[in-house]
């Protein structure tokens, strides 16, 4: 997966130009660094990555403030594929070609919707007139689906037209599978979480699960065929933040407390059981990042800004055991996994690093680094 915002397609990316950037030269040569990133970041003094997407192991695209860059050869080499003013906010390509992005022309401003069919240099902007996506989720050149805080949409021609999907009040994350399947996040002020379930697009809900927590502030949902995986969080505090990951395997009937960290800053985990684990990657304190899903195996990324270190737990029997993988040294992580070996992480802070995996997570070797 996904990371759960993106369809893995099988398909090798485009690389035409011969540009040459190894991890150990990456950061030390500032005019191979302008070569690939432009002249000047976007809305910062410094370049920073902010999303991953890899379509196979060894080909895909990292974006940024104000650039976009690729690989097709495990990270060996990069090259350049847009240079400019946006500043990405997600990549979601459902082939080597084709792909949709968002996207901000100001640091606070909305996202602009923006589609390529030439690999992402490019760029078309859609309108979407006061939708405010903050997500998007497209599984073929025609459907897909988007999300805003608060609301769903889903479009048939290709994000030119949206229609809003009915969810249950007070839904702050939601993903579908497909027109007819989704799950939505819900908060209930003065209580703490449910897990909505719908298998008619929308037009009816139910409950599946209940979570009760002192504090509220969001979370995440993945889904991949039977499994449905949901992040509840806590508190934060002291740069600690309280979490809770809960696992079902028979799409949503039924739930697993995989991961129960309670944290001195952010105070108690949502839910009132122990997890399998009290502690998720990048402990202790850490903060979750997102799950990637990848043939079953189910990663969660981890940063500790105050630790000084990223990295992922993983599980691969569906929650019945939770591992966290070594740490290296970074500041905040996204995750995009292509199977149970294979996986890379950006360092999204002003760091600025991106890795790579070929053992799930227990090592990672450096592949490019743009602010050294």
């Amino acid at each position: 997966m996904r990371k759960s915002k993106f369809t893995k397609g099988i398909t090798t990316l485009a690389i035409t130009a011969a540009m040459t950037m190894s991890a150990a030269s990456a950061g030390a040569a500032s005019s191979s660094t302008s070569d690939l990133l432009g002249s000047k970041p976007a809305g910062s003094d410094k370049f920073q990555f902010s999303d991953i997407q890899f379509l196979t192991g060894n080909t895909g695209r990292v974006a940024g403030n104000g650039f976009m860059i690729g690989t097709s050869d495990f990270g060996n080499d990069w090259q350049s594929i847009y240079t400019g003013t946006w500043q990405f906010t997600q990549l979601d390509f459902i082939n080597n070609t084709t792909g949709w992005m968002l996207a901000k022309s100001a640091v606070n401003g909305p996202n602009a919707l923006l589609y390529t069919k030439d690999g992402g240099t490019t760029l078309t902007k859609i309108k979407t007139g006061s939708m405010n996506l903050e997500r998007i989720s497209f599984k073929n050149e025609n459907f897909g689906f988007g999300y805003s805080r608060a609301f769903t949409y889903k479009t048939a021609d290709g994000g030119q037209h949206w229609t809003k999907i009915k969810t249950p009040a007070n839904t702050r994350y939601a993903d579908f599978t497909d027109e007819q399947n989704g799950y939505a996040l819900v908060v209930v002020p003065g209580y703490g979480y449910k897990i909505h379930k719908t298998t008619d697009g929308g037009k009816n809900w139910r409950s599946v699960l209940s979570v009760p927590s002192e504090s509220i502030s969001g979370g995440e949902i993945a889904v991949e065929r039977n499994q449905v995986w949901a992040r509840l969080n806590g508190g934060a505090g002291m740069s600690q933040q309280s979490y809770a990951l809960y696992s079902s395997q028979n799409d949503g009937e039924s739930w697993t407390k995989v991961i129960s960290q309670n944290t001195a800053g952010g105070g108690k985990a949502p839910g009132n059981s122990a997890g399998i684990v009290n502690e998720g990657p990048a402990s202790p304190g850490g903060h979750p990042g997102n799950i990637s899903i990848a043939q079953g195996i189910v990663y969660l990324g981890g940063f500790s800004p105050a630790g000084e270190k990223i990295g992922v737990g993983r599980s691969a029997n569906g929650g019945k055991t939770w591992t966290n993988m070594p740490s290296i040294t970074g500041f905040e992580n996204d995750i995009d996994f292509i199977n149970g070996k294979i996986g890379w992480m950006a360092d999204t802070s002003s760091e600025g690093a991106i890795y790579l995996t070929k053992d799930g997570g227990k090592t990672w070797t450096s592949k490019l680094k743009i602010n050294k």
